[in-house]
């Protein structure tokens, strides 16, 4: 029974030593003194004066083994060993990923609008391995501050986040965006000059943090060359494409950061490379093992892409387009029976198509799973959503009654959240009788949206045919369609509009607290509850998940957010307004903080509203719930785009008339900058233009008959183009369109297709042109 014990297990394997050598060669240029320099990589712009008149002569780049080709052809920094202990650090490119790394560490909620959260959870994971705790205190980008090290209740709100005081406390308030965080793709906002932070604490393990996008770095080299071979051209070509890869600057220095380039065109080439092989595994083993891992690799890398940065849409629609051609092809091979049609094209659709949105949605499980806590960030989100996560909001909102009733004391948040979060607000001030262009007012008490937690914020729901502004017992809920009087809980003012132009859009009426002055303007204050959300016409109005509008019964007019900035008489504070054909979120609201109104004489109520709410009641939103909003919220994100020092246009890319200076030696000419190959980046460039001339020149002479090309490698030069030039294409072109702020690395995914194109492109010329 046990005789099969007694023969030898014997395992084949191929190697394939060229590989192997290109791997190493790549681990070597990125990992060789990974965690140095010890400082935060940083913007110049940001530096004290006292480092702006240093020489900025480029530093030759040798590297080991006294070869000048910069770390193998690519490092561009030096420094000298003497100085090490002195670098300058400031707030760019790596602070920017940091503070997103700690915010994981401690579990602390963030948004990020430069992209999905699988690559900042790969760069975490290597902070995880190294055992950083996330206690650093990053440089808050654009800030002339230095960030706190978060807590597990420190929630490092922006300064208009902070829910405290009146506005008395808090004088001419000015708008600042949400965060000081990711213009264009990451924070590189305006700069001020900051007083240099120290550089990375003995408890960041820079090695680790850097670790993941130098990997990734490395492998794309023999990716490179993998990727040409399955192309079928040969074997210089393919060394041609990886040695190009691995002696190019710019990717050198970019993967040797804590940055996210090098992850996507590692997962970019991957794609690349499984759709190559699965291809050519489809004309001899179609169903088999190798085909199915190839296929369903394919969708895994393409989702990771897209999961690293939105840019990797652009390659997995690539990638897609090419799979369609083929299926195509597929559908009119008469040899293979209807099933068989049927089965590849439904294994092509599970693949690639099922599993990356399932991978995709499986990145922001992860990520809503491991950031449970109250962050800095949450005031962008909705209610529901920031009642959601522990601590912040749902601290405060907890145990609130979930239905709301006449008598309720409620806070009403715009759902719309632009162009800040903010609530229905009233104060004792009052509208000026005669406005700046001369325009006159009602003179009414001011309403206003107010992006604080406050006092007058509350507000008491009222029946209108009652006096009572106290809950009932039993409470009597409010229903969609409900006529309401909402009263300011502060000034016992009822909320009011009418005919009057608002101060600041005079094509909509003016909201006001109604003060009664004794002449021919009566109170307008009657509401109908308009429930959006609702399921059905007797929906009850629901705490933090019902969102509302409020319609004008007078005048049919919408309670509106205008987003307008009053001036200084109003505080600075946003304009709210009654439009009569209105939609969208801006006239939504949803009730943030709640309780039962007990106190019907306006002292005790005062006393009341300034306490905290308490009772017990669970809100829990599902996943799909909080990662559509969060994905809408990522998607509609504006940041601040303001011009940058080292910014750039599309066009200066391929010139390569721009580079980035990363980092600078307080003392020394050591320096780190973002800057290309000149004979690299010239030579992709002309083989890209050489490459279209031919395809075209070979479609002319195709149609009047004549094929210079055998059909073979006819074929083999369009799916070459099809991946080369268009992979360059989809990464390049789309940056015309866009209006955030462009910087040269956001070309190094297009580039990275470049350098497959030069070697075969030379192949072709020597193989077809030169004979």
């Amino acid at each position: 029974m046990l005789e099969f014990l007694k023969c030898p297990v014997v395992v084949t394997a191929e190697v394939n030593l060229t590989v192997v050598a290109l791997a190493a060669a790549g681990l070597l240029s990125r990992l060789w003194q990974l965690a140095h320099p010890r400082a935060v990589v940083s913007d110049p712009a940001t530096r004290p004066d006292s480092t702006q008149n240093l020489d900025l002569r480029p530093v030759p780049p040798w590297g080991p083994g006294g070869l000048s080709v910069g770390w193998l052809a690519g490092h561009s920094w030096m420094e000298d060993p003497r100085e090490r202990e002195s670098v300058w650090s400031s707030d760019f490119d790596e602070v920017y990923y940091g503070q997103y790394i700690s915010f994981y560490m401690k579990r602390v909620f963030f948004l990020d609008d430069s992209g999905p959260p699988f690559g900042h959870m790969l760069l975490a994971l290597g902070g995880y391995m190294g055992g950083f705790d996330g206690n650093f205190m990053w440089n808050r980008i654009g800030a002339g501050t230095d960030a706190q090290a978060l807590g597990p209740s420190s929630t490092a709100l922006p300064g208009h986040m902070q829910g405290a005081g009146s506005e008395e406390e808090q004088p001419g308030l000015e708008p600042a965006p949400i965060w000081g965080a990711g213009t264009a793709d990451r924070g590189l906002t305006h700069c001020t000059t900051v007083p240099a932070p120290p550089e990375y604490s003995p408890n960041v393990p820079v090695w680790s943090l850097r670790l993941l996008p130098a990997l990734a770095g490395a492998l794309s080299v023999p990716l490179a060359y993998q990727i040409v071979a399955e192309l079928h051209f040969s074997h210089c070509a393919a060394m041609g494409a990886a040695l190009l890869m691995l002696i190019e600057n710019a990717l050198i220095t970019q993967s040797r950061l804590m940055l996210l380039e090098s992850l996507l065109i590692f997962f970019n080439l991957l794609a690349v490379l499984s759709y190559l092989k699965f291809s050519n595994s489809q004309k001899h083993s179609p169903f088999s093992p190798a085909w199915w891992f190839w296929l369903t690799l394919t969708g895994v890398a393409c989702s990771c892409a897209v999961g690293v940065k939105y840019m990797g849409v652009f390659t997995y629609l690539l990638v897609l387009a090419v799979a369609a051609v083929h299926a195509w092809q597929l559908i009119g091979d008469k040899a293979l029976s209807h099933v068989c049609v049927f089965c590849h094209l439904l294994a092509r659709a599970v693949a690639l198509l099922v599993l990356p949105v399932v991978l995709y949605l499986l990145f922001f499980y992860v990520h809503l799973l491991l950031l449970y806590r109250s962050g800095p960030h949450d005031q962008i989100m909705s209610s529901a959503f920031q009642a959601s996560l522990e601590g912040g909001l749902a601290r405060i909102t907890q145990g609130q009654p979930l239905e709301v009733a006449f008598g309720s004391q409620v806070t009403l948040r715009s759902v719309s959240g632009k162009p800040l979060p903010c609530w229905l607000h009233s104060h004792q001030n009052t509208y000026p009788m005669i406005y700046e262009n001369g325009r006159g007012s009602s003179h009414q008490q001011q309403v206003t949206c107010y992006p604080f937690k406050d006092v007058n914020n509350w507000w008491i729901v009222k029946d209108p045919g009652r006096h009572q502004l106290v809950v009932s017992s039993p409470p009597r809920p409010v229903r969609h369609g409900d006529l309401v009087q909402l009263v300011h809980g502060m000034t016992t003012r009822f909320l009011n509009t009418h005919d009057v132009a608002a101060p600041l859009s005079p094509h909509a009426q003016e909201v006001s607290c109604y003060i009664d002055y004794n002449i021919s303007m009566p109170s307008q204050n009657l509401w109908r509850l308009d429930i959006v959300n609702r399921n059905s016409d007797t929906e009850i109005w629901k705490t933090i998940l019902s969102e509302v509008r409020f319609v004008h019964l007078n005048t049919s007019a919408v309670l509106k957010l205008s987003g307008a900035h009053l001036p200084d008489w109003g505080f600075r504070q946003l304009e709210v307004v009654g439009e009569r054909v209105s939609r969208g979120e801006s006239t939504v609201w949803n009730v943030e903080e709640h309780r039962y109104g007990r106190s019907q004489e306006q002292r005790e109520r005062e006393v009341e509203l300034h306490s905290p709410t308490q009772v017990d009641i669970s809100r829990n939103l599902s996943f799909m719930a909080r990662f559509s909003e969060l994905q809408w919220r990522m998607l509609t994100l504006r940041s601040d785009d303001s011009e940058h020092k080292y910014s750039s246009s599309p066009l200066d890319w391929v010139t390569l008339d721009t580079n980035i200076a990363y980092w600078l030696h307080p003392r020394t000419s050591a320096q780190i900058h973002l800057l290309g190959n000149v004979v690299v980046w010239t030579s992709a460039g002309l083989a890209t233009l050489l490459y279209v001339l031919l395809f075209l020149w070979y479609l002319l002479r195709r149609r009047r008959n004549i094929r210079d090309l055998p059909e073979d490698v006819w074929l083999r030069w369009l799916l070459a183009g099809a991946l080369c030039v268009g992979g360059w294409a989809v990464n390049y072109l789309p940056f015309f369109l866009t209006e955030k702020t462009l910087f040269l690395y956001h070309y190094l995914p297009a580039l990275s297709f470049q350098l497959l194109l030069t070697p075969v492109v030379l192949q072709h010329v020597r193989d077809h042109l030169c004979r």
